[in-house]
């Protein structure tokens, strides 16, 4: 215990902390990007779907495979996949690229699944009701659907980001610098692990937490404006 708080100085000094403010930043924009692109693309893929036009039955079959695929695979497989994808065709590009497009993927995958089983839990009446009112398909979305499948949606979709944040730290596998990998350079320099990992912890805390609370914020606004 005394070895460890007298680490303390040692370890939080300029450079370690702007070390690891600029891995947090990774894990930020890694965290921020997969959320903002898996949810509109997840979005899309939903309402393509849902759709029930002949002339979408093939992509209503790559969507199904796309979205039963990626969520099937462990999120270390995808980046590796990617990874290797990316050598194979010599494609030059920085590893955050990479670890950026796997979590798009998986993202967009599950989020794209979350939207499907909302718009489903309204009752089919209601899509009757507006089809029988002359509604376009992406009216009887916009205008009956979604505003009461929104507080059905959030709730899981905010857990899945907050979940989300955690996966990242798989990133570190193919040498990307976020929080974790961060946390193994600066223990092999010597510092304590728990010293170290602790510090990692609360960072990994400091964006999660405002997440969740962003989240509840939503579902109680969009639950306040339906009553």
């Amino acid at each position: 215990m005394e070895r460890l708080i007298e680490e303390i100085p040692n370890f939080f000094t300029y450079w370690n902390i702007i070390f690891l403010l600029k891995a947090m930043g990774v894990t930020l924009l890694l965290t921020l990007f997969g959320c903002i692109f898996g949810f509109v693309f997840g979005l899309i893929l939903a309402i393509i779907r849902k759709s029930e036009t002949k002339i979408m039955i093939p992509f209503r079959i790559l969507v199904v495979l796309f979205t039963e695929i990626f969520r099937r695979i462990p999120f270390l497989v995808t980046l590796l996949l990617i990874f290797y994808l990316f050598q194979i065709f010599q494609i030059t590009d920085s590893l955050f690229v990479i670890a950026l497009i796997s979590v798009c993927l998986i993202a967009t995958a599950f989020i794209g699944e979350i939207i499907r089983s909302g718009i489903e839990s309204i009752n089919v009446e209601q899509w009757d009701a507006a089809k029988a009112m002359n509604f376009s398909y992406l009216q009887i979305l916009k205008e009956v659907i979604f505003p009461q499948a929104w507080k059905i949606i959030l709730p899981p979709a905010f857990g899945f980001f907050i979940l989300f944040i955690k996966d990242t730290a798989l990133a570190s596998q193919i040498g990307v610098m976020e929080l974790t990998f961060a946390g193994k350079v600066l223990n092999n320099k010597g510092f304590s692990p728990v010293l170290v990992f602790g510090s990692i912890l609360i960072l990994y805390f400091i964006i999660s937490f405002p997440l969740d609370r962003f989240g509840k914020h939503m579902e109680k606004k969009i639950a306040s404006g339906r009553n």
